[in-house]
């Protein structure tokens, strides 16, 4: 039986847009009513996730969250996506806005990377490209670290570069920097990384402008996954 997916956007509008194309893409359906019935909210307005974080000004975001769970309670939403890496620093609290259960990007795309890249019983080292605030709040290397798994972080020179590409660039609405995103991905694996998480939105829009190589583990495609299957369609 399908269920309602409710989807909380906007955090960019691209990467949402992003989101929709890619969980219909990844939806086995032969006709309109094969694929899953979703209620989209881009809510573009709501506050910067990093600056909410580093300032600790978050009671304007919480509050447009409580309202935006109430509109997905009311259209009969099953599960929610937040296509936004950064915005589950606050998840917990979130959760406990509704009695609807929101896909935890961050715990998903830390059990792929923990089951796909560990050997002979051991976990692997991760390197994380992800915002600011998202880097600074430890929201991947908790989870990571929890896991069993080693974490790499960016230097400064080179986590400047990943926020450059994220908010100059994409959510600038600009062609993203292909060497800044690579100058950061082969510093992590030259610090040994066996994978590396591309754990922000905007990042996953960067592959539609270029490939990102094997061993990078993007936190949407695993949010697209949980999303279609809890949907209760076939993933393809």
């Amino acid at each position: 039986m399908k269920k309602i997916l409710g989807v909380i956007g906007g955090m960019g509008p691209e990467a949402s847009a992003f989101f929709y194309d890619e969980v219909i893409a990844h939806t086995r359906a032969g006709s309109d009513q094969e694929h899953i019935d979703m209620i989209i909210l881009s809510h573009a307005s709501m506050p910067d996730r990093t600056k909410a974080i580093l300032t600790g000004h978050e009671a304007d975001l919480l509050d447009a969250m409580r309202r935006d769970l109430k509109i997905m309670e009311t259209a009969g939403a099953a599960n929610i996506a937040i296509p936004c890496n950064t915005s589950h620093y606050f998840y917990d609290r979130i959760q406990s806005m509704t009695r609807i259960p929101i896909i935890n990007m961050v715990r998903e795309t830390v059990k792929e990377a923990a089951a796909t890249y560990s050997r002979d019983g051991e976990k692997p080292c991760v390197g994380i490209m992800a915002t600011d605030g998202t880097v600074r709040t430890g929201v991947y290397e908790k989870e990571l670290k929890e896991a069993g798994c080693s974490v790499v972080l960016p230097t400064p020179a080179r986590q400047a570069d990943i926020m450059s590409v994220i908010y100059d660039d994409i959510k600038g609405g600009r062609k993203p920097d292909r060497d800044k995103f690579e100058s950061a991905y082969r510093e992590l694996k030259e610090a040994g990384c066996d994978c590396v998480l591309l754990a922000c939105t905007e990042l996953s829009v960067y592959t539609r402008y270029y490939p990102a190589a094997d061993d990078c583990i993007d936190a949407m495609e695993v949010l697209i996954r949980e999303s279609v299957i809890r949907s209760g369609a076939d993933y393809i």
